[in-house]
């Protein structure tokens, strides 16, 4: 996976680095894992804006994701690797033997044509979802699950892995793309490999509009605002006193958000990095 650096032959193109869809090769997304995306504009039920700088965008359509990876003891083959615009990363899809399909996260190093499988007993190899009790210890590994059953939710952003530290008695170490260290029972499913599309971190927009197609309004700084509007506005000039805050003036950069009693906090063996 690689950036394109567009040549400066517009304003909008001159600082533009998008990426190379070179690792794409299925343009048509399949039909029956389609579903319709509704936008809310950041409105609620009575229109009243809840969110701000949310609206427009490209209208789209979901892709299904099996993020549980619970079909176990059937091999698939991977058919495509395709673009998804609801997130990050590439997905691939699979046809498994019984004939059904269904769409994963694209690892990186993945290729059509490739068989991969799920479930215990499997072998630990690229693609292939199983127990944290069976993947090898200092495994990368990335959509992993927090409870078993629950479906991948930690380290599916393109690029992001998490590594698999130890494992002691029902729990594993898993260390998070956050540096954060914690237990993870190891009845829980990880997938191995990193997420693709690694590079994305490195892509630029090259001009405001391209915000606006992706549903990103015009984001108004604190500082330049009215006392009125918000705790940093005000002042003569270019002036901002005063410590970062929210609109709400809660304290930003720095001041820790998380409840100093909550219950899952007797897992995280080390805290990620500020």
């Amino acid at each position: 996976m690689a950036v394109r650096k567009l040549k400066p032959t517009t304003p909008g193109q001159r600082h533009k680095i998008i990426g190379a869809f070179d690792s794409i090769t299925s343009g048509t997304p399949e039909k029956s894992l389609l579903e319709p995306l509704k936008k809310s504009g950041g409105r609620n039920h009575s229109g009243k804006m809840t969110m701000r700088y949310l609206g427009g965008g490209h209208k789209k359509k979901y892709r299904v994701i099996d993020f549980k990876r619970n079909k176990d003891g059937v091999e698939a083959v991977v058919e495509s690797i395709q673009y998804d615009p609801n997130r990050s990363s590439r997905i691939a899809l699979l046809v498994y033997a019984d004939g059904e399909k269904r769409y994963i996260l694209a690892p990186n190093g993945l290729q059509v044509g490739q068989k991969i499988a799920s479930g215990s007993g499997v072998a630990p190899e690229l693609g292939n979802a199983l127990p944290l009790s069976e993947i090898p210890l200092g495994s990368i590994i990335h959509n992993i699950e927090m409870r078993p059953g629950q479906g991948g939710i930690m380290a599916r952003s393109a690029g992001t892995f998490a590594q698999l530290a130890a494992r002691d008695g029902k729990y594993a170490v898993i260390k998070l793309p956050s540096g954060e260290t914690r237990m993870i029972l190891t009845t829980c499913r990880a997938t191995l490999g990193a997420v693709g599309n690694s590079d994305h971190g490195l892509e630029k927009s090259g001009k405001a509009g391209r915000s606006r197609w992706l549903g990103r309004r015009p984001r108004v700084r604190g500082v330049v605002m009215n006392p009125v509007d918000h705790p940093m506005g005000g002042g003569e000039g270019r002036s901002s006193g005063g410590h970062p805050r929210s609109r709400k003036g809660l304290l930003a950069k720095g001041y820790k958000t998380r409840a100093p009693k909550k219950a899952s906090s007797k897992y995280i063996l080390e805290k990620r990095k500020k």
